[in-house]
């Protein structure tokens, strides 16, 4: 199944040769199964050397996946919430593609400078004046 080739989207698909996959023993339910097979799944991809990723796909996959990354740039994700190594071998896909899916989502639109409006100047400096007025009252009286 890692030869088999990861589709992400119409633009991106990452080769099998990329992917590597490692079957360890896994914790949790199962009882004696868990003891005997190696069904948690260790997906490794080189996130950093990887051809199928446009640049700034790659960057934004890089923070994203965050101490998931080796300095070496080998991404691992590990898939142990099922007790088949099949179904824990296809989470472990499907989270690679949702994490490349949302780096290659577009930038988010600039942010553009706004002006406060004139009645929300006014009634900010009313409200001020107002404080103030509140505030002098808290004095000492004076005498006339």
């Amino acid at each position: 199944m890692a030869s088999d080739p990861l589709y992400i989207n119409a633009r991106i698909t990452i080769a099998g040769w990329e992917l590597t996959e490692q079957f360890v023993l896994a914790g949790g339910p199962g009882g004696q199964n868990v003891n005997k097979v190696s069904t948690a799944v260790q997906l490794f991809y080189g996130i950093l050397t990887s051809p199928a990723l446009p640049e700034r796909v790659r960057e934004n996959a890089i923070k994203l996946a965050g101490r998931r990354v080796s300095k070496d740039g080998v991404l691992l994700i590990e898939a142990s919430r099922f007790r088949s190594q099949e179904r824990n071998r296809e989470d472990a896909r499907d989270r690679l593609r949702e994490l490349i899916l949302k780096a290659a989502e577009p930038p988010p639109p600039p942010r553009r400078k706004t002006k406060p409006t004139k009645g929300s100047i006014e009634r900010r400096l009313k409200a001020k004046t107002g404080r103030s007025e509140v505030k002098k009252l808290r004095g000492r009286p004076q005498g006339d």
